[in-house]
C-alpha cells in the first residue's frame, strides 16, 4: 500500500487553523521561516514515504516477540530507529537548550501525523520520549535534567509512561506500587505495571521509566501518588549506561493491532527494589504524570487523523481502480469504476472531510499550547481543547478506517488489502491516555464548569465571528450551519451551568456533550482553512488541495455539524437508568 503525504493540505491546515503563517510573519516562532517549514514538511515526507511505510505491513505481519525474557522486534527496526534518531526527528519541538530544535509544537504535530501514517506503530516510542522530556523538564531537579534530557532528546534514550496496574486501570487512586527512601536520596520501588507501550525493546541502549508509586507512609488515593524517574540501566559517573536496574519485561500482550508496538508488563522490584529518583515534590506526582499525559493525548488524537489520511488514500485508489456495475449516465460495455457510483463518492468525501477537520482542530489546540508558553492564558485555551483532539481524533481514526473497509467491500474484510491492519490500529486510540468517556467528564467537570471560568462561552461567541465571516467568503451554507451549531453547543453549556449541582445528569451528558462541541470545535478550525483557501484563489492561486479545503468544510457543514441541534438536545435530556435495569 503507498503512502503520500499530504504536504499541501497540513500546511495550508498548519498556517490556517493554527495560526503558524501571521505567527511566522510576527517573528513568534523562533527560527522557524516558510521556506524552513516547507523544506521539514518535505523531508518529513520523504523519510515516511521511503523508510517508514514499507515497514509498515511486515511489522504487523510479524510483530513484536517475547523471546527468552527480551522483547524482540521486527527485522530492520533497529535500523530504522538509528535513521530517525540520526536524522533529528526526535526533537523537533524539544528545547533547543538540551539539543532539541526548539520549534513549534505545531510542526512536531504536523511530523507525528506524517510519520504515524506511515507507520503507526513505530510513530508510539517517540511520543513517549517527547511527553517524558517535557515531564523532566517541567518538574525534575537541575541534576536528573543535566543527566536524562540529552540523551531523551536526542533518542539516543528512550522513554516509558508506567501508571496502569493489574487493579488500577484509570483509577490512579488504587495504585500500589511502593517506593522506599533509602539513605543516598534515592528510592526503591517495588511494583506491578501493564500495558506499557515499549516498556522493552532492543532499538536503544537505554530505556527511562517513568513511575508513578506511594512512597512508604503517603496517603492513600491520588494525594499520596508520586513520580520517579527509573533507568533500566543506571547510568555511571560519566552518564553511559551502566548495571542493570531491578525492572524486568515479564511478557507482551498479544493485541487486536498494532503489532510491532510492543505492549510491556513490568515488574519493578524482584530483588532488592528498582533504584528510582524523585521527580518534582512527593505526594505531587500526578502533576507531571499529566505534563507527558498532555502532548500524549495531542499526538493521540493525531494517530486517529493520521490512520484516517491512510485510510482515505487506500480507499481512494481502490475505488479508482475497482469496476462493478453500471454508474448514472454510464457508457460502454465496461463496468465502471465504483468511484463513479455517488454512495462511493459519499463515502470518500466523509472521509476526507473528517480527516480535514480532525488535523484542523488538532493544529488549533497546538496553536494553543505554543502561545500558552508565552502567554499563561492560553494554557486554559489549549486544555479545553486537548480533551476535544484526543477523543474526536480517535473516533475519527475509526470512523475512517472503518469506511475503508466498507468501500473495499469484501476485499477490505481481508488482510491482503490493508484496510483491515488501519481499522485495527486505529481501534485503541479511543482507549488509552484516558478513554474517551475520561476525556469528556475531564472537559465538562475540570474544563467547562472550572469554577470561574467563562472560556467555552468566550470561545462560541468566536465562532459565531468566524460564520459570519464563511458567509462573507461565499461557502455556501457553511457560515450559517457553523452559527446554529455554535448556538446549540451554547445552549447546551447552559444546560450543564444549570444541572452543576447534580453529578448524576453531567456525567451522563459529558460524552454527547463531547461531541456536540467536539464538531462545533472542527467545523471552526475547518471553516477558516476554507475562508483562508477562498482568499487565496481569490488572490489568483489555483491549486487541489485550495479547491479540496472549501469543498470538504462546505460537505463537513452540511452532513456532520449540522447535527449539531440534536445532540444538543441529547445532552440536555441526558439520562442514565438505574444499575438494576442493566443486570
Amino acid at each position: 500500500m503507498t503512502y503520500r503525504a499530504p504536504v499541501e493540505a497540513i500546511r495550508l491546515s498548519l498556517e490556517t487553523a493554527g495560526g503558524l503563517g501571521e505567527d511566522m510573519a510576527a517573528g513568534r516562532t523562533g527560527e522557524l521561516t516558510p521556506d524552513m517549514l516547507g523544506n521539514v514538511l518535505a523531508e518529513a515526507a520523504r523519510f515516511a514515504e521511503t523508510e517508514l511505510a514499507p515497514q509498515n505491513a511486515p511489522g504487523d505481519r510479524i510483530g513484536a516477540r517475547f523471546e527468552n525474557g527480551r522483547v524482540v522486534l521486527p527485522p530492520g527496526w533497529p535500523t530504522l530507529y538509528r535513521a530517525w534518531r540520526e536524522g533529528g526527528w526526535n526533537g523537533v519541538d524539544l528545547p533547543a537548550a538540551w539539543g532539541g530544535m526548539g520549534l513549534p509544537t505545531r510542526l512536531a504535530a504536523a511530523t507525528t501525523e506524517i510519520f504515524t501514517s506511515a507507520c503507526m506503530a513505530f510513530s508510539l516510542l517517540p511520543v513517549l520520549n517527547q511527553g517524558a522530556t517535557d515531564a523532566i523538564e517541567a518538574h525534575a531537579d537541575e541534576a536528573l535534567k543535566a543527566r536524562y534530557l540529552p540523551k531523551l532528546v536526542s533518542g539516543e534514550w528512550t522513554a516509558t509512561m508506567n501508571l496502569t496496574e493489574p487493579q488500577a486501570g484509570s483509577d490512579l487512586g488504587l495504585i500500589a506500587t511502593r517506593a522506599t527512601p533509602q539513605e543516598d536520596g534515592t528510592f526503591r520501588l517495588a511494583g506491578a505495571k501493564i500495558f506499557i507501550t515499549y516498556g522493552a525493546h532492543d532499538l536503544a541502549e537505554n530505556i527511562v521509566h517513568l513511575v508513578l508509586a506511594r512512597i512508604d507512609g503517603a496517603p492513600e488515593g491520588t494525594r499520596g501518588l508520586s513520580l520517579f524517574l527509573v533507568p533500566q540501566r543506571i547510568p555511571d559517573a560519566s552518564g553511559a549506561p551502566g548495571p542493570e536496574n531491578d525492572v524486568i519485561c515479564t511478557g507482551i500482550e498479544h493485541k487486536l493491532g498494532i503489532h510491532a508496538s510492543p505492549t510491556c508488563t513490568m515488574r519493578f522490584g524482584e530483588r532488592d527494589g528498582a533504584v528510582g529518583w524523585l521527580v518534582g515534590e512527593a505526594n505531587r506526582g500526578l502533576a507531571g504524570m499529566f505534563t507527558m499525559m498532555n502532548k500524549a493525548r495531542l499526538f493521540t488524537g493525531l494517530q486517529g487523523i493520521a490512520v484516517a489520511e491512510r485510510a482515505l488514500q487506500l480507499a481512494r485508489a481502490f475505488a479508482a481502480t475497482r469496476r462493478q456495475g453500471r454508474a448514472p449516465g454510464g457508457a460502454g460495455p465496461e463496468p465502471d469504476a465504483i468511484i463513479a457510483h455517488p454512495d462511493v463518492r459519499r463515502m470518500l468525501m466523509t472521509m476526507r472531510a473528517l480527516t480535514a477537520a480532525g488535523r484542523a482542530l488538532a493544529h488549533d489546540a497546538a496553536r494553543a499550547i505554543d502561545h500558552a508558553r508565552l502567554d499563561p492564558d492560553q494554557a486554559e485555551r489549549a486544555g479545553l481543547l486537548t480533551p476535544l483532539v484526543k477523543a474526536y481524533g480517535a473516533e475519527i481514526g475509526c470512523e475512517v478506517a472503518s469506511l475503508a473497509i466498507q468501500v473495499h467491500g469484501g476485499m477490505g474484510y481481508v488482510e491482503e488489502t490493508g484496510a483491515a491492519q488501519l481499522f485495527r490500529d486505529a481501534r485503541i486510540t479511543p482507549i488509552y491516555e484516558g478513554t474517551n468517556g475520561i476525556q469528556a467528564i475531564d472537559l465538562v467537570l475540570r474544563k467547562v464548569l472550572r469554577p470561574g471560568s467563562t472560556l467555552a462561552e468566550t470561545w462560541i461567541g468566536a465562532c459565531a465571528a468566524h460564520g459570519r465571516a464563511a458567509a462573507a467568503a461565499g461557502l455556501g451554507a457553511t457560515g450559517a450551519i457553523l452559527g446554529e451549531a455554535a448556538d446549540a453547543l451554547g445552549a447546551a453549556t447552559r444546560w450543564l451551568r444549570a444541572e452543576a449541582g447534580r453529578p448524576e445528569h453531567l456525567l451522563g451528558a459529558a460524552t454527547p456533550y463531547l461531541a456536540l462541541f467536539a464538531r462545533v470545535a472542527a467545523l471552526d478550525a475547518l471553516t477558516r482553512v476554507a475562508v483562508a483557501a477562498r482568499r487565496r484563489q481569490e488572490g489568483g492561486a489555483d491549486a487541489p488541495h485550495l479547491a479540496a479545503a472549501i469543498a470538504d468544510a462546505r460537505f463537513y457543514a452540511e452532513n456532520v455539524a449540522v447535527m449539531a441541534p440534536g445532540l444538543a438536545r441529547i445532552v440536555c435530556a441526558a439520562q442514565v437508568d438505574p444499575v438494576e435495569t442493566l443486570l
